[in-house]
């Protein structure tokens, strides 16, 4: 299962760099960007700016779970990505991945910018985060082709591992990641 190029040079120097980071998460969250990469990347078109943009959005979109240690990752994610893109000169694209990784785990769907990559962006992290069970009509041929070039390698149970975690100290708020 190949990306578009360019933006997987991209994601894969952005994943390399944070290696050290990631530690022994490292194939299991690489694994699950490209998986969202990829089936984002199906329902844009995967093409030009928008390319860059998921790849970007992938990398960040949970990162802050590792770099900032915590379960509550959105806020450290979208200021590690802002500072990114700040340092690469896309400020431009600062305000659309921003709400991106704000709203990835949004329950209903992204209506405010239906331009950007939010909602195209959601729909792949859910396909993935069910297992596949959820696939808003991308085939299911290409939706299995995406899982198996890039394995879960218990990244759904390391997940669970943090909720429950997250769970025994804030008890009424274990999933902080969670929209509506």
């Amino acid at each position: 299962m190949q990306s578009v190029t360019g933006s997987q040079d991209l994601l894969d120097e952005l994943l390399e760099s944070a290696g050290g980071v990631l530690g022994p998460d490292y194939t299991r969250y690489r694994n699950h960007c490209y998986r969202v990469f990829n089936f984002a990347s199906a329902f844009t078109g995967g093409s030009g700016e928008s390319s860059g943009k998921l790849a970007i959005a992938s990398f960040f979109h949970d990162y802050g779970i590792w770099a900032e240690g915590t379960f509550d990752y959105l806020l450290p994610s979208q200021k590690l990505a802002a500072l990114f893109l700040r340092e690469k000169g896309l400020d431009g694209w600062r305000d659309e991945i921003n709400e991106t990784i704000g709203w990835h785990h949004k329950i209903t769907p992204y209506k405010a910018n239906p331009s950007w990559i939010v909602e195209p962006f959601r729909k792949a992290d859910w396909i993935d985060i069910t297992g596949g069970m959820l696939r808003f009509r991308l085939p299911d041929g290409f939706v299995s082709d995406v899982m198996d070039a890039f394995p879960f390698e218990g990244f759904h149970n390391m997940l669970a591992k943090l909720m429950l975690d997250r769970l025994k100290t804030n008890p009424f708020n274990p999933l902080p990641m969670m929209r509506l």
